[in-house]
């Protein structure tokens, strides 16, 4: 077994609705504190979601690639413009 089989494995068993209160509170956590702590949060939790989106790339239809990378797109477009 490889480490990002494990990996996969670990994050299969998260609760899908503790992943989603988490990753909100990290995005208002990063919109509403200033300049670069916030923008450092945002900038990690994009990292995390595109290396999420990555992972899972083969097995999503299309559509919701397209949605993935819109999303993404706006989150590092927020990490920018807090860095400004």
């Amino acid at each position: 077994m490889t480490p990002s089989d494990n990996l996969l494995r670990r994050l299969a068993r998260i609760n899908p609705t503790t992943a989603f209160v988490v990753a909100v509170v990290v995005l208002l956590l990063g919109l509403f504190l200033p300049g670069v702590v916030g923008a450092a949060l945002l900038c990690v939790l994009g990292l995390a979601l595109a290396a999420l989106t990555f992972t899972t790339w083969p097995v999503q239809r299309p559509a919701v690639r397209v949605v993935r990378l819109v999303l993404l797109t706006v989150l590092f477009a927020a990490v920018l413009a807090k860095t400004l």
